[in-house]
């Protein structure tokens, strides 16, 4: 994957390998069934969705495998037992591309990071009042 300047998710998932373009639309399709309002957008040269002007959750491809960004340490917690069998590290959720996409899961998180997003902007509303 050569190119790095995405100007749309479209052309992020077109510069995959064929193997993971189906893949990656799949989550893509996915994340945005789940957060239907969010803006999608590239950021940090990968796709990424925006609630109210944040980003709420991000993905990526790579050779063997695609990622779902942030993944803090209350998202693990709360789908630890659904994780099982997944690579976390720093932040990150590593789903393997030869695995059928768990589209449940991924449904689930997206909507967990939306409302973490919407909890932290009500939290930092009240504290500026």
């Amino acid at each position: 994957m050569a190119k790095t300047d995405f100007k749309s998710v479209d052309d992020y998932i077109a510069a995959q390998p064929p193997a993971a373009q189906q893949v990656l639309g799949r989550v893509r399709s996915t994340i945005r069934a789940a957060l239907p309002r969010a803006e999608e957008v590239i950021s940090y040269q990968i796709p990424a969705y925006k609630l109210d002007g944040r980003v709420v959750i991000y993905f990526a491809g790579w050779k063997q495998h695609y990622s779902l960004y942030p993944a803090g340490e209350e998202l693990v917690a709360a789908f630890e037992q659904e994780l099982t069998g997944y690579t976390i590290s720093k932040g990150t959720i590593r789903f393997p591309l030869d695995t059928p996409v768990p589209v449940k899961l991924i449904t689930r998180i997206a909507s967990f990071r939306a409302k973490e997003q919407a909890e932290r902007v009500k939290a930092k509303a009240a504290k500026g009042k």
